[in-house]
């Protein structure tokens, strides 16, 4: 299990703020391509464009929550995540800021 300074320090990981990068690049298409009727969509969409055009800065936002979401893992079993995982992870949060609010200003 990761201490907390560990998990602090993974923030600044360029491995795994690739993979959230990434992560947030096709959960944005993902959004893009939902219907209309989906719950909270137009904040989704308002999130999507967002995450598009700043992917590395929306990943610095998504990577507290990937790693609070994997507090109990090892330092290695974090970094080391496959991409469905990390996937899920940043799937499982987007609501939380898809709020109609500019996250990043």
């Amino acid at each position: 299990m990761a201490t907390y300074q560990e998990l602090f320090d993974l923030r600044h990981n360029h491995v795994l703020l690739d993979k959230v990068t990434m992560a947030v690049i096709v959960a944005a298409e993902t959004v893009f391509a939902e219907l209309g009727g989906t719950t909270n969509h137009a904040n989704r969409i308002i999130w999507a464009r967002e995450a598009s055009i700043k992917p590395r800065e929306m990943a610095g936002v998504f990577m507290s929550a990937v790693l609070a979401a994997n507090k109990s893992a090892t330092t290695g079993n974090i970094v080391g995540a496959a991409d469905n995982a990390i996937q899920t992870n940043v799937n499982d949060v987007i609501d939380d800021f898809a709020n109609g609010n500019e996250v990043l200003g």
